[in-house]
């Protein structure tokens, strides 16, 4: 295990196989895919700064690395990849077996390179700003604004939409007084539309010229888009003379809110002015679309936004209309470069579900909260501005990634927030997980955060295995523009040994952690097409096939029934997964479900795990904290449990502890260990929250009060109204659940019973 983490924090990656299975057979009877969590912008201190170009082989254009054959008499380097004869560059004259430079050093399997070609155009960030707003929330929302303008690099574009019944477009160009273009909200306008009416001509990714900068001579997309250190004083002005939407709304009336004709203009903007650059669409949304194109809801109250059940129904009117009109947006966005970030201040549904494409497909931040004066939307949307030693954003713009492999394997697709960049190499093959038939994606925006699934398939045949001891390569290759202006390059390269049929090598080198949320991410993607039941059933069956494939068992003998160390808790994470937020729809809303998705997408395995199967400490007098079972037998009336779900962080007051605490014990001399005790979870859930994005909802309660429900939902319900109380072979302990769900114990048992008798497809 200590292995893995070390590959992870060097080169960002995990793999559901470190030893690979020799041949196509093989490697399906195995059941999980060969598959990797790659983190492409991992933050490393030690990574060597490497001012030239990379060297590329001229045949397939993998890039020279650790695992490449050199000869340094001939000045002649090998490709792993396509075993094509290459010589070094001029450059590289003095190369020799004592003097290797940095990518061929075998600790440098990641490296960046920072490339010679200046970005021409620096980051812009467009905020696109509802004004349908409570006069509270719009006060804070505007100051939070202006706190991120002082956040961002003092050359980096800014602009300004605000959108209501109609769409305003600010000229922060003209300093004379406020000016503004207006488009009508119930109008969807081509980008041809657009940029006739503002005057910005279509042009090539350059700068505009310091004479179209300068005061008095607006020009096109200066007029709009302008350097944050010229226009802070301008933009901060506008922000606070901007007054909320002063159309008129009935009581029986919803706000005429035209979102998506707001984006569509954001969208337009950019594209004409500044295709392939860097860009984010920062959005903030305070209800449902209620007009023109991407309407959720029409502003009648007596209709109700959504549900999941009027999905099912399909009895939704403007549900398939509104989703292909944000998905056409998210395209073209993805295709020029351009992240659309989502921010939600709303107490009920906004029509996330319909717009989760532009942040999906671009990998933008996406942030859920009840309004824009809550912490967890202001310190959000602060943490996306983290900078790191030298001053610069932790962000990356207009990311791509390419996946190179050597002949035995092909690319099967990827799974998080990218889009195919159409790149039909021969590592592309026919099996198709996630985003396939391509060996290239789009990454809109990538940050330390930023984590891809991506998955491979074995080519050779059965009759031909690899030969005995041979490697199997996979290079990633992510190409960024970084917020200091510079084009960065981050090569990560990987070989594992391949193995024959049947060697216990393959079984010893399964990471059931990083499988587990590979195929999350799959159960995930194929939820957004087929109905939940269905892919309840495929990873019952996924999770059977391992088992008869991998565990030791007698046929037809469910005692025999035996996983080793490093699959014992896979089916406790399948049995979790089953039970999640992410599959079961029940009790939360679509746009609650369509944000869960998104940052299990978006998160490393650590996150992902505790996001499948929440963490639960338990603090007592007994003792120190102790990690607990997240089961009914861990509650207790004398401890108090800290629960982290990665979206709820929870403290749970046990009833004997919440009397003692109403009592005011902790006040009291002689009571400073109970004192110590109701600290420490305190700050324990503070640790926990000093990294997170977005901020995870706080939530305190007592043992049987509302709140609690939140760590009911989550526990193995061993414990139930039916159970009479049976935990194992111990005694009742815990707290009853009412629930008819299954608990962990009985799904191993059917589980055993499956794997050793029944036969599946």
């Amino acid at each position: 295990m200590q292995v893995v983490e070390d590959v992870e924090e060097r080169d960002g990656i995990r793999l559901s196989w470190n030893v690979w299975p020799s041949s196509r057979i093989e490697a399906t009877r195995t059941v999980v895919p060969i598959s990797a969590l790659y983190v492409p912008f991992k933050e490393r201190e030690d990574l060597p700064p490497v001012l030239y170009e990379p060297v590329t082989c001229k045949a397939c254009r993998s890039i020279l690395n650790p695992y490449c054959q050199i000869d340094v008499r001939g000045k002649l380097w090998i490709c792993p990849f396509c075993l094509s004869r290459n010589a070094f560059p001029p450059h590289y004259k003095d190369i020799s077996n004592t003097n290797l430079p940095a990518e061929l050093l075998p600790k440098y399997t990641t490296i960046e390179y920072t490339l010679s070609r200046p970005v021409q155009v620096p980051p812009i960030f467009l905020f696109v700003v509802d004004t349908c707003l409570e006069p509270e929330d719009f006060e804070a929302l505007k100051e939070t604004i202006t706190l991120g303008l002082s956040l961002l690099p003092p050359n980096a574009l800014v602009g300004l939409i605000t959108f209501g019944t109609m769409t305003q477009v600010h000229e922060i160009g003209f300093n004379a007084c406020p000016k503004s273009y207006v488009f009508r909200g119930t109008k969807d306008y081509s980008p041809g539309q657009i940029s006739a009416m503002l005057g910005i001509t279509p042009r090539s990714t350059t700068l505009p010229s310091q004479q179209q900068q300068r005061p008095g001579q607006p020009h096109g997309a200066a007029r709009f888009l302008q350097p944050v250190q010229d226009a802070e004083f301008q933009l901060t002005s506008i922000l606070d003379n901007l007054s909320r939407d002063p159309w008129p709304v009935a009581s029986d009336k919803r706000s005429l809110r035209c979102t998506g004709a707001a984006l569509s203009v954001a969208v337009g903007i950019l594209e004409n002015s500044f295709p392939n650059s860097g860009a984010r669409i920062m959005t903030f949304v305070g209800g449902p679309a209620t007009e023109g194109p991407g309407m959720v809801v029409s502003n009648e109250l007596r209709e109700p936004i959504r549900s999941h059940h009027d999905i099912e129904r399909d009895s939704v009117k403007h549900f398939k209309r509104a989703t292909r009109f944000y998905e056409s947006l998210a395209k073209r966005a993805s295709s020029n470069g351009h992240v659309v970030d989502i921010y939600a201040g709303c107490l009920d549904q906004i029509g996330l579900l319909e717009m989760k494409s532009l942040s999906n497909l671009t990998n933008g931040a996406l942030v859920l909260s009840d309004s824009f004066a809550t912490s967890i939307f202001k310190q959000s949307f602060q943490r996306l501005f983290e900078k790191d030693e030298f001053g610069n954003l932790k962000m990356g713009f207009n990311a791509t990634m390419d996946v190179q492999t050597s002949k035995e394997l092909k690319v099967s697709g990827a799974i998080g927030h990218l889009t195919s960049a159409q790149k039909k190499s021969a590592c592309v093959g026919e099996t198709e997980i996630g985003v396939g038939q391509t060996s290239a994606w789009k990454i809109g925006s990538i940050n330390p955060r930023t984590t891809l699934g991506v998955y491979f398939e074995v080519v050779s045949p059965s009759g031909q295995p690899v030969q005995q001891n041979s490697r199997g390569l996979i290079q990633f290759i992510t190409h960024y523009q970084s917020s200091s202006g510079q084009y960065k390059l981050r090569v990560t390269t990987i070989a594992r040994n391949f193995a024959d049929a049947g060697s216990p090598a393959i079984a010893a080198s399964f990471d059931q952690e990083a499988a587990a949320v590979l195929m999350a991410r799959i159960a995930v993607f194929k939820a957004e097409i087929d109905d939940s039941p269905d892919v309840l059933r495929w990873l019952d069956r996924m999770l059977i096939r391992l088992c008869q494939k991998f565990a030791d068992y007698h046929k037809e003998d469910p005692t025999s029934f035996r996983l080793s160390e490093n699959f014992g808790i896979y089916p406790q994470f399948m049995f979790h997964l089953r039970r999640s937020q992410f599959l079961q729809v029940f009790n939360n809303s679509p746009d609650e479900t369509a944000f869960y998705r998104h940052i299990l997408n978006e998160e490393d395995v650590n996150n992902s795990l505790v996001m499948i199967q929440p963490t639960l400490m338990s603090f007592s007098l007994e003792g120190p904290p102790q990690p607990v079972l997240l089961d009914s037998i861990s509650i207790k009336n004398d401890v108090i449990l800290l629960l982290d779900t990665f979206f709820h962080i929870l403290i749970w007051h046990g009833e004997t502890i919440a009397q003692w605490r109403k009592a005011n014990y902790q006040d009291q001399e002689g009571y400073e260990n109970f004192k110590e005790l109701l600290e420490l979870p305190i700050s324990d859930a503070q640790d926990l929250l000093a990294d997170r994005f977005p901020i995870p909802r706080y939530v305190v309660c007592d043992q049987g009060g509302s709140q609690a429900r939140f760590l009911l939902s989550k526990l193995n319900p061993s414990t139930t109204h039916m159970s009479g109380g049976i935990y194992g072979s111990q005694n009742a302990a815990g707290q009853a659940i009412f629930t008819d769900d299954v608990s962990l114990q009985v799904f191993m048992e059917h589980l055993k019973r499956l794997a050793v008798g029944a036969s599946t497809s």
